[in-house]
Formats: C-alpha cells, structure tokens, sequence
C-alpha cells in the first residue's frame, strides 16, 4: 500500500506544487479598485446606501450598502470585469451603524444568467458574517471560484437594525483559451511520430455544457489500447486499456466513473494523470487513485487524439457514441497547449462549421424549489383545452409538479413513488376522478420533460418525448380552466385540496397554453407571483457522488439527505464505516465465544474486506485456521510445463486478508507432506532442488516442512534419520518403496504456500502425492499491544492521523483512576479528544470547524475497577457515535456545516497533553482508521511509559497481605482490606477486643451475605438468603488465661454447627455437627495448655470431608470425617464470638460446659470465609448485621503489624526518572510502618542472643518431657514444651513480637 500511495504522490507532486505556489501569489483585491457601477443590488434603502458604497474599510455615503426591504430576497453583485480567481472574501459591516450581516451564501456566474451557489464538502454553503459593524471577518475558500459576477445573499442580520454589509474579494486574473463545440466538431492532434508508446500521460481540461452525452476526448492505437473520456448521464466515465494478452485471458480494460449533474451549464476541471498503470482521475477536486488491469504499462496510441468526439479515422466499433455539445478551455496534453494550437491555427479545424472562442449563452431559466416555494402564472380562462409542460429534475420520488383549479374540479400533476401522475377531478353533475400515471425511476436528478394535454373528451400525458409510451385517458365531461397555475406545491394558505408533498428540485422550460412562460418577467414582479424560490439557478446537489457509503453500501437520496443501504457489506452505521466482525480468533475468545466458523475483519474500518476462519479455543492458545483447496494425498503425475508439474492452491481469503492474520499473529505454521516413490525431493543442499514451493510475495523456497529458510533439506536431515544416512530427505534416496517427508513450515513471513513445482514425476515408475495442509496461525498481538501509562504526566505522542470524511478510533483500557484522557489531536480550529470524565462516565468531543460537539456515555457500573473497558468512537459525514463496552451508546448528528475532514497540526498525544490530566492505567489494541498503533514499540522509546499492561500492583501487590486486594490508584496504589480481618494500608494491622466476662459478638448472615459468602466460598444455594457450605476457613487469633469458654460458634437454621472451644484445662476442641452421625465430630487437642495468656492462631479448613487444621506454626494435621456424616454445612445462620446467645435447638453440652461465664481474653483476626466479624463489630463506618453485648475493648492482642521493606528504586518498574514522579502508595493512606536502621540491627543481635539460649533449652528439655495426645507433630527446636514452643512461636512469627507481660498489662488496664 505505501509503495502504490508514493507513486500517486509522485505522479502528483508537480502539479500540486505548481497549484499551491499559483495560490500563494493569488491574493489581489478585486473589489476595492472596481468603479461604483461595477456594484449593482436588488434594492437600495435610501441616496448614500448604494451598492458602490460597499467597500471594505470605505466611510462614503452612508459607509455602505443596505436595501430597502429586509428580507431573504436581497442580493448585492459584483461586476469583476471579466472572468477572476477568487480566493477569499472578507466582511464588515455598514459604518457606524447597528446594521451588518450575520450569515449569507454566495452564488456566481460568467453571464449574470444560470447561477451558481458556492458549494463546500458537499453542500450550499452558508457563511458566518459580522456581529458589529466594525469587525472584518475573513473566509478563505475551500475551493477557487472562477467567474466575473458574484452575488452576495444575506440570509441573516443586525436584530438591532437592518441588513448591511461592506465587502472585500481576493483573488487573480483568469485567463484560457475557450472553444465552442457543436457536436459536429473535433479536434484531431496528431503526434510528431506515427505512435505514441510512453510510459507517462497527462491530459487536462475545463467543460461546460447542458447536454449530458458526448464523448471529450479519445484515442486509439491498432493493438486494441485506448483511452477515452465521455459524458454518460451527465456523469463522466474514463475508459483506458493500456492492451489485453494475445489470449485475451487477462482483460485490459479499466473504466472510472465520477461526478453527477455535469450537464448544469457551469465549467468542470478534469486531470487525467497517469504513471504506467497507476492513474489519478480529477474531477472538481475529488481524485479516484486506481490501477490499470492487465499487464502492460504503455499506452499505444495511433497517429492523433481527439477532442470534443471521434475522429473520422476512430474504428467502427467506436461508432454509435455522440459528440460533445458545449465548450472547453486549457485542453492540455502532455504539455501542449491545444487549445492556444487552435487559436494559432497549428491544428486542422476543417471539422468546425464556425469555430467561435467564447461560449454561447445557455437561453434555459431555471428555478429551484425548496419545501416551503410555489410558483404562481397566469394562463386562459375558460378554455376547453388544458395544456402544461415541463422538466424538472429532483432526488425526492414525491412532489407536487403542477396545480391547476377548473371551472368545476381541478388537475395536479405530481410525482408519487417516481412515477409522473395525474389527477383530475370534474364536480360538474357528479364527482369524476380520473387517474393516470407514466415513467418510473423519475426521481434520479435528471432532467425529465412532462407533457399533459387535456381538450374535447381526452387526455394524454407524455413523460421524455417518448411519444410511444403516451398514456392516453378519456374524459367524461368537457374541461373549463380557471386560469392560474401552481408549481412547486407550498400554497397551502392559498390552496388546501392537494394532498400532495412540496416538490423539492429545480424545474425549467414551462409552457401553458403551448406559451413558454416568460421567467424574467416573473423576476422582475410583472406576472405572477412566487415564494421562497430561486429564480436562473438549479441548486440541486448530488448527495451520493461522492459516495460516502463506504465498503460497497449503495447510496440513496432524496433532496435534504442522503441512506447508506449496508446488507451484505459486512459494516453498518450510516455510513457502513463500522465492522460488523471482530478483528481476530482472540477477541472472539474474549467474548466468551466457542470455537467455530466466524468472520473476521483485522483492519475493522480500513479497506481489507472481513473472511471467513475457523477459530479453534481448546487449549490455552488460540489458533486461527484458513483452509485451502488442496485435498490430502493429491496425485501429481502429469508434467504441465518444462517437464514439471505445477499445483497451485488457493485459500478462501486474499493475499491481503492472509497478510493481515500472519503479520499480527505470534507463530504461523503449515503442514505439509510428499509422499514419493521413485520421485525425489530437494536433490543436495548445493544442487538444483526437483521440489520448491512459492509462498508470500510470490518467492521461490527450496526447504521442506520441519526445516528453515537457507537449508535445502527435509526434517529427517535436521534430525539426521532419513532412511538413507547420504541424502537429507527420505525422498532423496529415489527408492521404489513408498516414502515421506513430512513437517511444519513455521517461518510465517514465508506463509502461506500458493504454489508446489514438483519436477521429478516424468520417469517411469514415479509417483508422488502432495499434502498441504491449512494454514495455522496463533495469537494476536495487535489486540494485545499495550503501554502502561504510571504517571499524570505519562504521553505518548504519534505522527497526527490523516482526517477522512469517516473517523473510527477504538481500545481497551483499564485503571482505578476515576479522571484522565485517553487521547487528543488539535488542529487550528478542529479538535478531537477522548476522555475518562468521570468513574463511570466517557466523554469524547470533537470540533469540526462549526462548534464544539460531545458526546457522553455513563456505565452503570463504574470504569475504575481495574478491569478491561473498551471505547469506540466514529464521526461521519451523518453523526459521531461513542460507544462503551459494546452496549451503552450515544449518537449525534455532526453538525449540516464544517470540515467533512478533520484538520490536525499537532501531534497525536496519547495520554496528557499540554500540561492536562492524562490517563493513569493500561491502554491496548489502539486503532484509528483500521491502522493499530504499536503502544508497546512506542513506550519503549519514552521516558515514562512502559511497554505492555503494567502497573504499580505489578511491582507492589504482594505488600498487600492476608488476601488483601491491590487496587492501582490515580498516584499509586492501595490495599483493600474489605475482606479480609486486617486493616491498615497494607492488611497487616491486626483487628482484635478484648472480651470481659459476658461480652459476646453476634454476625447474622442476610441474604444479601449469604450471595456474597456463596460466591466468594463456592457455596450452594438452596433457599433463597441460604447457604450451604460443602467448604469453609475458619481463622483467628486467641489469647487468655481462663478456661473453659467459647472462643467461635458457627449456627445454623437446623441442626448443623461449628464450635471451637477451651476445655477446663485449657485445650483446644473442635466439635463438627453436620448431621447423619448421633453425636458430634470433635477434634481434641489435648497435650497443650493455650489458657496461658499466650496468643495463639487457629486455622481450621474443610471440604467435603477433609478437615485441615494448623495451630500456630506446627505443621498441618489432616482429619476426616466419618463416612457417616454429612458433608454440606446447612443453612449458615449466625457467627458468635466469646459466648452463644441462641434460641432454638443448641448442643447442650455447649451450654452446660462452656457458655458459662463465657471467654474472657482478646480474640483478633476472626475470619470465616470472606466475612470478618470481629472487625466489623469494631469498625463503626462498617454497615454489616453485626451486634454487640458487653464491654468490648479494641486491641491488638499483643500482636505488631507487619513491616515492608522498602524496593530497591532500581527494580522498581515505575520508576519515573523525570519530575514528578509518584511514591509507589498513597500517603494518605499509608503509615510510616518501617522501622530504623540502627534500632533493626541491634534487635536482631538480641533476637538472635535469645534465640540460641532457648534452642539450649529446647535441647536439654526435650529428654524430659514427652507429651502424648491425638495432636503429634514434629514441632520446632524447643517446641515440644508448651511454655518453649510458645517462646519459640514469639521468636519466629514477626505477627507476635511483644512480650506476654506487655500483654497483659494492656488487657488488664
């Protein structure tokens, strides 16, 4: 595509560079220097508001030109003299007044007759003027105007006073060379030499003409090349065929069709300009780039080429075709001035019966309708002969033509579905309604004639002439006419009978009564009367040419809009600009598809058509699959060409949709086989191969599956186990047994295989059967291309992308921030910017040169969850659309005026621009126009960004501990501890009470809870709000020097529980009741004392019938569960912490022995499952069904938080070496929790101190006692007594570092 893009910019530069240096040099006043009679006007207001008084800057008369009446009828036209380039118009407003112009159109014309509207991206353009009368306000145009008259139309004004303007034109002289042609003439110029064979062409022009037929130019050569430029449907339609192949396999004939509505009488520019095949055609500044079919780059032209028709020595196949009617000027051909040849007599113009160098006057005086306009003249009265006729040309298919009334009834003439109909209704004697219809497809914007006559007891209606599809009617009564006549069909207020639409379209040539009516008259108020119409001017625009509805949608109009009809493009929107497909097998997958046949379009927007793959999710990789035509073990026998056999394969996509998988995709792969006998392979690495194949680009490769690129060998070579040591392919051993060389080709910038020569199938006895399998491909990176964005200050920045008439961008993000811009480009008026508004809220705007539009889009769930959103935005010509995450969706239509181009001069910032707040998080799979931008290649080059999906919670999520959640925030990080039974920024903080006697803590689980404990515990549910656990964790810290007590139950709405308990002498018992067993599972714990004022740490975990219990940090001990026992822990009711306060049917063992005075003692880090209880009694900000009875005092149970050491700044990945960067955690949540360096080295040296004594102890003390009990562990040095393991536990768990004396003098305070 860029080699094809730089040959038209070559072809084209030196025409644009001479265009654009010819502008610059355009800048002359026209207005000012021209004499007072030049200015001319519809009405003046009074003697000194003149039209000659409007010059800009100018104080004379009245400083300015107003008229009489205020309304949209006035006009002010300039004479320039003669024909002007004009450039630019600037406006004030009238001196010293209250009176200036606000908005006005401008129209132009060479003869003061037929004008024309300045048009812009497809419409009448209306321009913004003054809001004082001092301002000047300058518009430089689009497009140049060449012509001598311009009229300035005011279409608002001053609220305070009147219309008013003074005026300025910039521009040139214009001066070409103009031949009149009358469809008998041309113009023959013939070469130097008898052929012309260059690889190089230019030819250019300016016609006008009414006539939509006729052939422009044409040449010809007698091996069959061509070119010709011709008039079709007032359409031009550019023939070329640089030749066909001597077969005529491959066709040479090229054709492109431009422009609409050409026959209007106003001058159009045609470049044809062609570098071999590659050709750029010009029309009114719209270029179509296309290539040539066939294979030649020449072309062959014979003896001359003609203008304005056929030559008398064209072909006869040539015939049948008109001439050209109408003028040209500037007819260039490669270089030569053939209209100034003509002038200077240097080319024979025998064929011209008068040749004339101006342009005759066109006698047509049209008039344009809108949906509000009606046209009133007068005809006879009581006649018994109605005759009208017309033409009219239109896009709408209904439309009032013609009203008329009778002496008794009345006539409409109309179009209804695009057909022309009549309606007549007589009232003399009895109601009499005839109806008669003819034509079709009227509504195409051509001219079309009606006719209808209606005398004595008939009438007739005639649509184009066509004399032979007359639509014949009888009439019962004879007709009486009333005498006035309606066009156009807005007289409502006047007449209310027709039920017909406004017609909306230009008509001309009006006859009543046989007469031709006279327009000018009814210009100048003499007859008739009219509203809203535009008199010697067709203002109808082709809203389909260009087309917009891109990817093959078909267009269709009427006179305000145009409708894109997307069936079967594989795109939708207005103007089938958005892919219906995914991009790739990946995102499918992400959608949660399964595999299968799905279409795929990798470019989304841009011009690769989407295809058909198959999509293959098994395993953890995804492949994608394209077929191909080959059948498994394929025979080759037969030699096609130099003694080889040739089998070409074809795939069911392009060569352009197979690059489009491969270059995106991670590894590519394709089997294929020979299988030989008598039939060799590769020959020698050094010898010429039999076998090669042809892969991407049309490239010859001599290596076979299971090898690379450069070695000519077989698998069996690579691996050194061919069935003969001496060749390097089974094949190669040229054996009569059957062989095979078999493998994977994985170079994938090789793939796919087109084509297989086999060259050694001649001999007797060979044989040879072909495999090749489809092509795999896996993965897709552009859909993972990704950059990281840590910092506010964090950009990147791309080249600024081409504006188009469509814009499409889309990516993924994710981010915990709740504001940032994703992205923004700004030109001088134009903008475009895409941004996180708000938590839940996008917002994309865009200015299009007519004020800023913004779209918004709220989620109902919010967009900082650190989870993959995706945006998509598109502005067309129709509307802006933004698009969240596929379902939530705005639409606004773009403003009817401003650029159809968005016009950028900054670079494309992606991230923060200007010193703005940019996007904090991940971003990927960014496409603009079909094209991915590489993040990651881009990130790599800058200071700030890194490459790939990273964030702080990358680097620093493991300081968030005890299951606490890493959350990436705006400046750094967070740790949510929600879940968990610890607080403080990194979950590390213990939450404990301390329990005096009768305090207990109730947790109720609601239904709301229990979904959520459903969830998180993979419960199931059976009533609804219950829950029955097949698995649950039970976790917390105890210490206390009283037994016996209840340290947790668990209840339930039946039977089933869970307690853990101190015995009188302080051990530890688990007691499991889940039903199906006549007493309870209990686990004794029985050789250790833990009512020592100790901390102590329980863990206990089930499923189904394992249970898993760890105290402290002895190793795990496993149990379970009698087989008699259920496995589903019914109907979770309520946590009680300390003591049980339960009605209903409760264990009474639980009651008698435990319950009573209850757990007196601190309890902290209570978890079950997901829920925190204890922490949610403590933390009043905390909404949870939780309830306190007793004194409950907060305390940390003796126990210090956690401390994390601080990351070397050198491993840390978001380090941001600039200003600004950002500390890794949010200081307003994060404590100072390190400790000093000095202080750290001399507790370790005590630590260790103690430690060594204690590991004496153990030793010494460990031949002395021997505990026995159903809990034996091969515990920790010094563990085995109960006081030295608990001082060894203090030792190694950083959680319990204070000393037992300190914590009881905090619980006892």
């Amino acid at each position: 595509m860029s080699i094809l893009t730089l040959l038209f910019s070559v072809l084209s530069f030196s025409f644009s560079t001479a265009a654009s240096s010819a502008s610059r040099k355009c800048e002359e006043s026209l207005a000012t220097p021209l004499p007072y009679s030049s200015f001319t006007s519809s009405s003046v207001y009074a003697r000194g508001y003149g039209a000659g008084y409007a010059k800009l800057n100018r104080r004379q008369g009245a400083g300015g030109w107003a008229p009489l009446d205020t309304d949209r009828y006035q006009w002010l036209q300039v004479d320039l003299g003669s024909r002007k380039q004009v450039v630019a118009i600037a406006t004030q407003g009238r001196y010293s007044s209250s009176d200036w112009t606000s908005q006005y159109r401008l129209l132009y014309s060479d003869t003061q007759k037929n004008w024309r509207p300045y048009l812009q991206d497809g419409n009448i353009w209306t321009f913004q003027g003054n809001s004082n009368s001092e301002g000047v306000i300058r518009y430089e145009l689009q497009h140049t105007v060449l012509a001598r008259y311009i009229r300035f139309i005011p279409l608002e004004w001053s609220r305070e006073g009147h219309i008013g303007v003074r005026l300025e034109l910039y521009g040139c002289s214009y001066w070409a060379d103009m031949i009149s042609f009358d469809g008998h003439s041309v113009i023959s110029y013939r070469f130097r030499s008898k052929k012309m064979k260059i690889p190089k062409d230019v030819v250019s022009l300016k016609f006008r003409t009414s006539v939509g037929q006729g052939v422009l130019v044409h040449g010809e050569g007698q091996q069959g090349d061509y070119i010709s430029l011709e008039l079709h449907r007032a359409r031009l339609q550019l023939s070329i065929n640089l030749g066909s192949s001597q077969h005529g396999s491959i066709s040479g004939h090229t054709s492109a069709i431009s422009g609409s509505l050409l026959d209007d009488d106003h001058w159009h520019s045609v470049v044809i300009e062609r570098y071999r095949r590659n050709i750029n055609f010009t029309l009114d500044h719209h270029t179509q780039q296309f290539r040539t079919n066939g294979e030649f780059d020449h072309l062959d032209l014979d003896f001359e080429i003609s203008f304005g028709g056929l030559p008398i020595s064209a072909k006869p196949n040539s015939g049948g075709r008109d001439n050209f009617v109408g003028c040209m000027e500037g007819i260039t051909y490669n270089g030569d001035n053939i209209t100034s040849l003509v002038r200077r007599k240097k080319i024979d113009t025998s064929s011209f019966r008068n040749l004339t160098f101006s342009c005759t006057e066109s006698n047509s005086f049209p008039i344009f309708f809108n949906s509000t306009s009606f046209l009133r003249l007068p005809g006879q009265t009581d006649s018994d002969t109605l005759s009208v006729s017309l033409s009219f040309r239109t896009w709408n298919p209904n439309g009032l033509l013609m009203f008329t009334t009778l002496a008794d009834g009345w006539v409409e003439v109309g179009l209804t579905e695009g057909k022309v109909t009549v309606y007549m209704n007589v009232t003399q004697k009895k109601n009499t309604r005839i109806d008669i219809s003819s034509g079709s497809g009227l509504n195409d914007g051509q001219w079309h004639s009606v006719h209808l006559n209606a005398l004595e007891n008939y009438a007739m209606l005639t649509v184009d002439g066509d004399e032979a599809s007359t639509v014949r009617t009888a009439i019962p009564i004879q007709i009486k006419t009333g005498g006035s006549y309606y066009f156009g069909g807005y007289f409502l207020h006047t007449n209310t009978r027709s039920l017909q639409r406004s017609f909306q379209g230009c008509m001309q040539m009006i006859h009543i009564d046989a007469h031709l009516a006279d327009l000018r008259v009814v210009e100048q108020g003499l007859i008739g009367t009219f509203e809203n119409v535009s008199l010697d001017m067709c203002a109808i625009v082709d809203r389909c040419v260009p087309n917009h509805c891109e990817h093959g949608g078909r267009c269709t109009q009427t006179w305000d809009t145009f409708t894109c009809n997307c069936t079967g493009t594989g795109y939708t929107g207005a103007t089938c600009h958005t892919p219906l497909y995914q991009q790739s097998c990946e995102e499918y997958k992400h959608q949660g598809r399964s595999p299968g046949i799905y279409w795929i379009d990798p470019d989304g927007s841009g011009p690769i058509a989407p295809f058909r793959v198959s999509c293959d999710f098994t395993d953890e990789k995804v492949w994608t699959t394209l077929k191909n035509n080959l059948s498994p073990q394929t025979s080759i026998t037969s030699a096609e060409q130099e003694g080889k056999a040739v089998q070409q394969i074809s795939y069911n996509a392009t060569d352009e949709q197979v690059l489009s998988v491969t270059s995106s995709a991670d590894y590519c792969e394709q089997h294929v086989a020979y299988a030989c006998r008598t039939s060799r392979l590769l020959n020698t690495p050094d010898g010429v191969p039999y076998t090669w194949w042809v892969g991407r680009a049309n490239e010859k490769h001599a290596y076979w599956g299971g090898s690379g690129p450069g070695i000519q060998k077989c698998a069996c070579g690579i691996e050194h186990n061919c069935t003969d040591p001496k060749h390097y392919c089974n094949c190669d051993a040229d054996q009569r047994q059957w062989r095979e060389d078999a493998g994977l080709l994985v170079y994938k910038d090789h793939l796919p295989v087109s084509k297989v020569v086999v060259g050694d199938t001649g001999r007797a006895g060979s044989e040879a059967k072909l495999t090749v399998g489809p092509l795999r491909c896996q993965g897709d990176r552009n859909y993972w291309n990704a950059a990281s964005f840590p910092s506010p200050a964090s950009n990147l920045h791309f080249p600024s992308f081409r504006g188009e008439t469509s814009t499409d961008i889309s990516f993924y993000f994710k981010t915990s921030s709740t504001h940032g811009i994703f992205l923004e480009n700004r030109g001088t008026t134009d903008f475009l910017h895409i941004e996180l508004k708000a938590a839940s809220v996008v917002s994309f705007s865009f200015d299009n040169g007519n004020g800023r539009v913004e779209l918004n889009v709220r989620s109902p769930m919010p967009l900082n969850d650190n989870q993959w959103h995706r945006v998509e935005v598109e502005k067309n010509i129709k509307e802006a659309v933004l698009q969240l995450d596929g379902q939530h969706r705005e639409v606004s239509p773009t403003p009817p005026q401003g650029h159809t181009k968005l016009e950028f001069y900054s670079e494309l910032y992606v991230g923060a621009s200007g010193g703005q707040r940019g996007f904090l998080g991940c971003m990927r799979a960014l496409k603009i126009n079909g094209v991915t931008f590489d993040l990651e290649e881009r990130a790599k080059a800058t200071p700030g960004v890194k490459p790939g999906c990273q964030g702080l919670c990358t680097s620093y999520g493991m300081h968030c501990r005890n299951g606490g959640k890493c959350v990436e925030q705006y400046n750094g990080y967070s740790c949510d501890c929600s879940y968990t039974a610890y607080d403080g920024p990194f979950c590390t903080d213990d939450v404990g009470g301390y329990f005096e006697t009768g305090t207990l803590v109730r947790y109720d689980f609601l239904p709301e809870a229990a979904l959520l404990v459903s969830r998180e515990a993979k419960a199931s549910s059976g009533v609804a709000g219950e829950v029955n656990f097949a698995e649950e964790e039970l976790v917390f810290s105890f210490s206390s020097s009283s037994a016996p007590s209840i340290l947790v139950y668990i209840s339930s709405r039946t039977q089933d529980y869970l307690a853990v308990v101190l015995r009188h002498n302080g051990t530890l018992q688990i007691r499991y009741s889940l039903g199906g067993l006549t007493e309870p599972y209990t686990i004794d714990v029985d050789h250790r004392n833990l009512a020592n004022g100790q901390p102590h740490s329980v863990n206990i975990t089930r499923k189904l019938r394992e249970i898993r219990l760890q105290l402290d940090h002895y190793p795990v001990y496993t149990y379970l569960l009698p087989e008699g026992s259920d496995t589903q822990f019914n109907s979770v009711k309520s946590i009680f912490l300390g003591k049980v306060f339960e009605t209903g049917q409760i264990d009474p063992i639980l009651i008698e022995r435990y319950n009573t005075p209850g757990f007196v003692g601190c309890l902290s880090r209570v978890q079950f499952n997901n829920i925190a209880p204890l922490k949610a009694a403590l933390r009043s900000g905390l909404a949870a069904p939780v309830s306190t009875h007793g004194i409950l005092v907060p305390s940390n149970c003796g126990a210090s938080p956690l401390t994390i050491s601080p990351i070397a700044m050198a491993n840390d990945p978001w380090h941001v070496e600039a200003a600004g960067a950002v500390s890794p955690f949010n200081e307003d949540k994060a404590s100072s929790d390190g400790v000093d360096r000095n202080s750290a080295i001399v507790g370790g040296i005590i630590a260790l101190v103690i430690f060594s004594i204690l590991c004496i102890m153990v030793f010494v003390i460990r031949h002395m006692f021997r505990h026995k009990g159903s809990y034996h562990t091969n515990e920790a040095k010094g563990a085995e007594s109960a006081d030295c393991a608990d001082a060894a536990i203090i030792v190694n768990d950083p959680a319990f570092t204070e000393t037992i004396d300190e914590s009881k003098k905090e619980w006892f305070i």
